[in-house]
């Protein structure tokens, strides 16, 4: 059920995200018409423009045969895509990881999940959780393309510190998304008992916004790691150079996956409300006769959570990779 907080939220999402790649778009055209700098990779190739605009397109196909997209959410997915299908096939090959790799996660013992009152089956998302989820990776990509060029370079601070602080960003926005998904989708169905909440460790239904579990942290950094290796096996294969895969960022996604989902947790437990419908039993995150309050406040919802703990984990993740890489 929908309230007026959470059209505005949605729509303050949307537009934030809208204008913000709209932005980074016009900079880009002006470079691509009127740059030509062939150290920068600038302009594209014309295969790297064909794979950036068929792959995108083929995992909104893919999401919609499989209907893990809806149709609003497939056409978001073109305008996500097609900056991290272009920048750098390394994010190509983590967004394909994480879209994978959550979807299956999203259908797996769906018959397990319905303790939401918000459950679809299938777990088709629309342009807004498209959005939600991509659009920060999907920005920083473009501040890639226009301060880097496109081109394939390896996480390397000491040989190339800006690209490897906005690969880093971009690495960790998704290492997020997949880790939350993999820990909130597959958490449940193989912990037993109930989760605990974040903020006061006590026990509370399954379901709830911030709670966690052992199994959710596993796969929280499970995420993370996946989508490191994605792009590291990438790097290497698309340089020809074994040396370039870097064993190290593999720890800094699979910690971007763990921090990630913390924050995420965190915000869910403090200013989203959680709450329990004593006649169904099933969670919902508004108050209203007949709802038992379990946890935090009508400030954010699903969606600006989402997009919060997104940012937050892209401006963490490269002074952490600095710090370890």
């Amino acid at each position: 059920m929908a309230t007026r907080k959470d059209d505005y939220w949605n729509t303050a999402v949307v537009y934030a995200i809208l204008l913000a790649n709209a932005f980074l778009l016009s900079i880009w055209l002006c470079q691509l018409l009127f740059l030509r700098d062939n150290a920068l990779g600038w302009p594209p190739c014309p295969l790297r423009l064909l794979i950036g605009i068929l792959f995108p397109i083929f995992i909104a196909i893919w999401g919609l045969n499989k209907r893990n997209l809806s149709s609003s959410g497939a056409a978001a997915g073109l305008l996500v895509g097609f900056p991290i299908a272009i920048s750098h096939y390394g994010f190509l090959s983590a967004l394909l990881v994480f879209f994978v790799t959550g979807s299956k996660a999203t259908t797996y013992r769906a018959d397990l999940k319905r303790f939401e009152a918000e459950f679809k089956e299938g777990g088709q998302r629309n342009w807004i959780q498209v959005l939600c989820n991509g659009g920060i990776a999907s920005a920083v990509c473009f501040l890639y393309i226009i301060e880097v060029g496109c081109g394939e370079r390896p996480v390397d601070f000491s040989r190339n510190y800006f690209s490897s602080m906005l690969a880093l960003g971009v690495l960790g926005s998704l290492s997020c998304c997949c880790g939350d998904t993999l820990a909130s989708e597959l958490g449940p169905v193989f912990a037993k008992g109930k989760p605990k909440l974040i903020t006061s460790w006590k026990p509370v239904p399954k379901g709830t916004n911030g709670a966690i579990s052992g199994h959710g942290l596993v796969f929280s950094a499970l995420g993370g790691f996946i989508v490191g290796l994605a792009f590291e096996v990438t790097v290497a294969a698309a340089l020809l150079d074994l040396t370039a895969f870097k064993n190290r960022n593999l720890l800094v996604c699979t910690v971007s996956g763990l921090l990630g989902s913390a924050i995420d947790s965190f915000l869910g437990a403090t200013l989203q409300f959680s709450g329990e419908d004593t006649k169904t039993g099933k969670i919902v995150d508004f108050h209203g006769p007949g709802v038992r309050k379990i946890s935090g406040c009508e400030v954010l919802n699903n969606h600006s959570v989402n997009l919060l703990s997104s940012l937050l984990t892209a401006l963490v993740t490269p002074f952490v990779g600095y710090l370890l890489l």
